[in-house]
């Protein structure tokens, strides 16, 4: 029986049972909760970043209580602990970011817009100039009591959880990669393993797309510092077997925004994002 460790939100359970559903009939749930679910009312730069959802999880992976976990990508940390690779990454979901309005489907703009981060904030800056833009912590259930409550006016959240969750009639828009970037493994699963265990069956949860998409995005943050806060972008698409990325890289003062595309291929995805990263880092500077 393989065991399937999981955060205990409802999101990141539907995304565990997906992982299950591709293993077969022999494994079972083990879920918990981590510092980052129980930690609400500070933003994540206050209290220690991403990794905060992932510790417990990485925790119980090592000691064996559990055989594989599964995360959002999005929320994993650039490095990982030794001896636990992420070891597959299943086909993507939408990676769009999409508005949500109250179930009334009125936004009062007197309100502010609720986002979980820099990167979103900066670019509904420029989508919305006019707009109160507000961080708003917790999972999707929570966020859209808030928006019920009239605490935020809208929310944006990433179109993925939302699919994933059944909940595809509460988005009013989405947000093209033109105008919103997504950020770095939005909508794509991660799974964790212990090296060298369970070797051929994360083979066959592993999406060749997603995995050298992800690989790009992810070597375009960490070259730009992986663990830091400031408001990054980054989203590859495969286009006729050559990866194309596009990245947002923002300086600290978050007046400087700079945009760029290149396109590689494949098996130089992690290059790829570090290429992209320098070029638009150096552009960043030569602005100042």
């Amino acid at each position: 029986m393989i065991r399937i460790g999981s955060r205990d939100s409802r999101l990141a359970i539907r995304q565990a049972e997906e992982v299950m559903r591709a293993l077969g009939p022999d494994c079972t749930l083990v879920t918990m909760k981590t510092t980052g679910d129980m930690v609400l009312d500070r933003t994540l730069d206050q209290v220690g970043g991403k990794g905060l959802f992932v510790r417990e999880l990485d925790r119980a992976l090592a000691e064996g209580a559990v055989d594989l976990t599964v995360h959002s990508l999005k929320d994993v940390p650039m490095e990982q602990p030794d001896g636990l690779p992420l070891v597959a990454f299943p086909a993507r979901e939408d990676a769009r970011d999409a508005l949500v309005l109250p179930e009334n489907g009125i936004w009062d703009k007197s309100r502010p817009i609720g986002c979980s981060s820099a990167r979103r904030r900066v670019q509904l800056g420029e989508l919305f100039p006019e707009m109160d833009v507000q961080p708003v912590r917790g999972n999707v259930q929570t966020r859209l009591a808030k928006l019920e409550r009239g605490e935020y006016g809208a929310l944006v959240l990433a179109a993925a959880g939302l699919h994933r969750l059944g909940l595809q009639n509460r988005i009013s828009r989405y947000f093209s990669p033109d105008e919103m970037l997504p950020a770095a493994g939005q909508g794509i699963l991660a799974v964790q393993g212990r090296a060298g265990e369970l070797t051929e069956c994360t083979r066959l949860l592993d999406d060749r797309d997603a995995h050298d998409c992800a690989l790009a995005e992810r070597g375009f943050i960490k070259t730009l510092g992986g663990g830091c806060f400031a408001p990054a972008a980054a989203y590859a698409e495969v286009r006729q077997d050559c990866l194309h990325l596009r990245g947002l890289y923002v300086t600290a003062d978050e007046k400087t925004l700079v945009r760029g595309a290149l396109t590689g291929a494949r098996q130089d995805a992690a290059a790829l994002g570090r290429t992209l990263a320098l070029q638009l880092k150096g552009q960043a500077e030569g602005m100042l």
